[in-house]
């Protein structure tokens, strides 16, 4: 799967990339993250840096407290881009503490998916999904934490990855060419055994050059056989 990272000044979010093997090769962004399923060959990886923005439509220069909250989430990217996921979170909370935005939100949410405390991570990105509904990398995180949780919700990953691909009820897709969005739900489609979906979008995939969606799609082409022919059986049985 694929995550989303955050980035320097007026993008800092990020998409992350986790080597979890529940589901089949979700590929994360670095604030957006995404892994394996239970019977389901997704591993993640591949994490796209993008950073949440630390500004916002009311930030003013003169005030000192903002200023101290968009250095924290600077310099808080800059110790997430060089390993210090510790550092970055302690900063992030502190802006977030001081400024409780969607970006500082989104970021800290990212440190927790790292550190691998999924319900942290979660709840950061709820939040920020609260404050900013349209980010499609918050959305895409948090369906990545769902299923790398504890206790996996892939119904509401599932919910996320198909609000963020095409969001039916405003009739509008956010990312409509975003190749990643779609291998992270075709994996979860796949591990949640939609697998006539997710055949449909590992091909398109597959069109936007994802290498990886050709063994996937060798695989679930196998599974909705296998399935077939099982199917041709007990039908066969329950005729005799």
């Amino acid at each position: 799967m694929f995550a989303r990272f955050p980035s320097r000044l007026a993008h800092t979010s990020t998409r992350l990339s986790a080597n979890a093997s529940r589901t089949s090769g979700l590929i994360i962004r670095n604030s957006r993250s995404f892994s394996v399923l239970a019977n389901s060959a997704v591993k993640t990886s591949s994490i796209r840096k993008r950073y949440a923005s630390s500004t916002t439509p009311h930030s003013t220069a003169s005030d000192p407290a903002e200023i101290e909250a968009i250095n924290c989430l600077e310099q808080g990217t800059r110790l997430l881009e060089e390993g210090d996921v510790e550092g970055a979170k302690r900063l992030y909370a502190r802006s977030a503490e001081i400024n409780r935005n969607a970006s500082s939100l989104y970021n800290l949410g990212v440190t927790y998916y790292h550190l691998k405390d999924f319900d942290a991570a979660i709840t950061s990105w709820q939040e920020s999904i609260a404050l900013q509904p349209s980010s499609p990398d918050a959305h895409t995180n948090l369906a990545n934490a769902y299923i790398l949780s504890p206790l996996p919700r892939p119904d509401l990953a599932l919910h996320h990855l198909r609000f963020v691909h095409c969001v039916d009820t405003l009739l509008v897709s956010l990312t409509p060419e975003d190749p990643e969005i779609a291998f992270n739900l075709a994996a979860v489609l796949e591990a949640t055994e939609n697998l006539e979906e997710s055949l449909e979008y590992y091909k398109k995939c597959e069109a936007y050059g994802i290498e990886r969606a050709k063994m996937h799609i060798r695989n679930v082409t196998a599974k909705l056989l296998a399935r077939r022919v099982q199917s041709v059986q007990s039908s066969g049985q329950s005729d005799k």
